[in-house]
């Protein structure tokens, strides 16, 4: 392939005859005779008759002589299969795309690509905890004895891998993915960032296999921003090797520790994972953080409840109602406002699948699964205060009037 190489490259004219010679390791003279058999037996003089045989289906040479002279000369900007249906319609060569491209790539006229993935490099984990969360789903036959699959949502520390949550469910859904991101937030605090892949329910994605649609956030990626987490997706499953090998590790491990615990049931198996499996994994997979410390920063809010749930935004109709999910969630009087009809509010499906009904900072109404309303607890009346200026007016008020009964008293008993 090499011999056949460079002879390509000296008949097309980038190098010469001389220059082939050397670069193939023969004399000038040898260069010379293997010329003439090419000349008179095309590639086949180039085989060793005691060993090979040339293919019958052999293309002249004069045809590959005038294949590369057309190129280079008339079609040198074309591609290659561009340059095949040209030879087909208006040169009259019937040869193959693949033959006409390797004898092009042999000679140098077209650049040969080879095919290569990415370079990848090992990324260092986050040198403090709480930088960096990964959260991730993995669909398998978690529990023996039950012939279906179920999705284990873990979320754990990059700095780490020390796991935070974990629970079995029946499918990763936005609801699923709250709930673990919402039980962390409490426990733990706020982290910096949250590493996922591309899932319908952490991202949108125009087209399959693109880039994601940051304009239109999901549920998840508009809670996170709400709290100040920044959102990184993972465009390969290599990036996410840490979330693979733990899955890898498990799927060889927990479906024989549920075996011998006898848990049979998702409850059961939840339990389990929670009081002992997370400290059985910490105690053999976690490694000690780069550096001290924590980044973690607790939460001294109070709308977690708001912040994880699905939000909708609606306009009030006339009858002060709201349609959400063939629901219709009839909005009580307000002491703030006669009416909200035609009014924009928020609407809330919270992860226990109750429904509140937000005005700004007042929340009209809340609502069970089906719509029916839900008693408030009462609101605290807001308590008045009085300026100071409205204070001063009313003591020099008071100290007129007093000095207005004095003079009558006075007159009275002059008259007196």
């Amino acid at each position: 392939m090499k011999i056949k190489e460079v002879i390509s490259r000296a008949m097309s004219g980038e190098i010469n005859w001389i220059q082939a010679s050397e670069i193939i390791g023969i004399s000038d003279r040898g260069m010379r005779r293997w010329r003439k058999r090419l000349d008179k037996e095309g590639y086949e003089g180039l085989f060793d008759r005691r060993t090979r045989r040339p293919s019958r289906k052999r293309i002249e040479m004069a045809t590959v002589e005038k294949v590369l002279r057309l190129y280079r000369e008339k079609y040198f900007d074309l591609n290659v299969k561009h340059f095949v249906e040209k030879l087909h319609g208006e040169e009259q060569i019937a040869l193959s795309y693949t033959w006409v491209k390797t004898i092009l790539q042999n000679a140098g006229l077209v650049k040969r690509y080879a095919k290569r993935g990415p370079h990848r490099e090992k990324r260092p984990r986050r040198p403090l905890t709480g930088m960096m969360l990964h959260v991730d789903g993995s669909r398998h036959k978690w529990i023996p004895g039950l012939d279906q699959y179920q999705d284990l949502i873990v979320i754990f520390d990059d700095a780490s891998s020390e796991v935070y949550d974990v629970q079995l469910v029946e499918e990763e859904s936005t609801e699923t993915v709250m709930a673990a991101l919402k039980r962390v937030v409490e426990t733990r605090g706020l982290f910096c960032s949250l590493y996922s892949d591309r899932g319908s329910h952490m991202a949108w994605t125009p087209k399959a296999g693109g880039l994601v649609d940051r304009a239109h956030p999901t549920q998840i990626a508009r809670a996170l921003k709400e709290l100040g987490i920044e959102l990184i997706l993972a465009y390969s499953p290599q990036a996410r090797g840490r979330c693979e090998r733990i899955f890898g590790t498990w799927q060889g491990r927990l479906p024989q520790e549920f075996r011998l615990k006898g848990i049979a049931t998702v409850e059961a198996a939840n339990e389990f994972l929670r009081n002992d499996w997370i400290a059985m994994h910490d105690a053999s997979f976690s490694v000690k953080a780069e550096q001290p410390g924590t980044a973690f920063l607790p939460y001294t809010g109070t709308e977690l409840e708001k912040i994880f749930s699905q939000q909708q935004d609606r306009v009030v109709n006339n009858d002060n109602t709201v349609r959400y999910d063939n629901r219709c969630l009839q909005i009580p009087q307000q002491t703030f406002r006669f009416s909200l009809a035609r009014c924009r509010v928020l609407v809330c499906e919270h992860l226990d699948y109750t429904i509140t009904v937000h005005y700004g900072n007042h929340v009209l109404g809340r609502y069970d699964a089906a719509g029916l309303p839900l008693i408030l607890p009462a609101e605290p009346k807001p308590v008045r205060t009085i300026k100071r200026t409205a204070l001063m007016k009313a003591d020099a008020r008071h100290e007129r009037q007093t000095d207005d009964r004095k003079k009558n008293h006075k007159a009275k008993k002059k008259a007196a």
